[in-house]
């Protein structure tokens, strides 16, 4: 069995100007992968500016990049990818030693938290 290096708790606060994939806006969510393992946020309901406010938590047994995906949540069709990045969370915590936690992200995902307990 693999050791368990720790939990990684991701905050994840909101997004900013995100595209819009239907009409006027976007039913945005987001989907962190790592490994087999697989957490999502609630779905926030035509915003372009979504606030989740949400702590997802993955079990990390090896410091594998973490895959981020965004998607646009739609009713009767296959739902539409609004982006997606790849978290390196080794390199993050090899940045931020004295503390196992910091922030990370880009334009759209400004305001994403992680900490490794």
């Amino acid at each position: 069995m693999e050791s368990l290096l720790g939990l990684l708790s991701i905050h994840v606060h909101k997004g900013v100007n995100l595209a819009s994939r239907d009409i006027w806006s976007s039913d945005p969510y987001i989907i962190f992968k790592l490994g087999d393992q697989k957490v999502k946020t609630k779905v926030v309901r035509n915003n372009n500016n979504p606030v989740w406010d949400e702590v997802l938590t993955l079990a990390m047994f090896e410091p594998l990049p973490i895959k981020m995906e965004v998607y646009d949540k739609d009713t009767f069709s296959k739902d539409d990818e609004l982006g997606d990045a790849k978290l390196y969370i080794l390199l993050i915590l090899k940045s931020s030693q004295r503390e196992r936690n910091g922030s990370y992200g880009n334009s759209d995902f400004k305001w994403l938290q992680f900490m490794l307990r």
